[in-house]
């Protein structure tokens, strides 16, 4: 079944955010695909917000590859930046599968530099960048 939300503009955010986790309740890892410019770190703040992640910890790990947020109820949430990853192998030395398999959810970017070691649980979503600037993000379940 596919799923789809579209984001008017980012005062729609918080509520979209809210209701993407509400529809993607159970799963902890997520892949955030779309080009550059689409909204993925953007997207994944809303989502850290909604969790209750202060919003001045939430930043994009693109040299850091991964950053940890404690939520309010103090889940961790773990956010990967894989653009600057040019080969598999080294997710595998930044320790990726105790992540992975951590049980925590883990919100990704770039996640086609390492498809070939996502679990196959790994919801894979796609944000698309409209025409009119409003933003369509689609998976399926």
């Amino acid at each position: 079944m596919t799923e789809e939300l579209i984001i008017k503009d980012l005062e729609s955010l918080p509520s979209a955010a809210e209701k993407f986790l509400s529809l993607t309740g159970g799963h902890s890892l997520i892949a955030f695909y779309g080009c550059m410019g689409a909204g993925k770190t953007t997207f994944i703040s809303a989502l850290c917000r909604a969790l209750g992640v202060r919003e001045s910890e939430v930043a994009s790990p693109t040299f850091a590859i991964v950053n940890e947020y404690a939520t309010d109820s103090r889940d961790t949430v773990y956010h990967f930046d894989f653009y600057r990853i040019t080969d598999p192998r080294e997710a595998l030395d930044i320790g990726l599968y105790d992540y992975l398999d951590s049980g925590c959810l883990c919100l990704m970017e770039w996640p086609e530099n390492i498809e070939a070691l996502l679990p196959e649980e790994t919801l894979k979503v796609y944000i698309d960048v409209l025409p009119d600037g409003e933003r369509k993000i689609h998976w399926e379940q």
